[in-house]
């Protein structure tokens, strides 16, 4: 967590771009869509959102006094994600595009 960050905003702030529930995000990350979405290294493996969306999972179902300095880094990073990833938003109907399966992967479900 970087000096002067504010547990208080970051939560906050996390809480607006995570969208989908514990539960929601677990079904969703056992999908086919899920494990191909977003990028993968050259030797395959998962995805770098997929592990994310399992580490949101667990931050998502942690009470807050049990959160770290590195829970709170990751929640600022997926807040960052989720912002610049919004704004690419390609046109029309994105229902099944790999756009909105990357954005589930970190908690975002855009059409909800």
């Amino acid at each position: 967590m970087k000096p002067g960050d504010d547990r208080q905003t970051i939560r906050h702030n996390f809480s607006d771009a995570v969208n989908m529930s514990p539960g929601e995000l677990a079904k969703w990350l056992e999908t086919d869509e899920s494990k191909a979405a977003g990028q993968h290294s050259a030797r395959g493996g998962e995805s770098v959102g997929h592990e994310s969306g399992r580490r949101i999972v667990g931050l998502l179902r942690r009470k807050q006094d049990e959160l770290t300095d590195r829970d709170y880094a990751h929640m600022r990073k997926v807040v960052g994600y989720v912002h610049r990833h919004m704004a690419q938003r390609p046109r029309g109907d994105v229902s099944h595009t790999r756009w909105r399966h990357s954005l589930m992967n970190w908690g975002h479900d855009p059409l909800k």
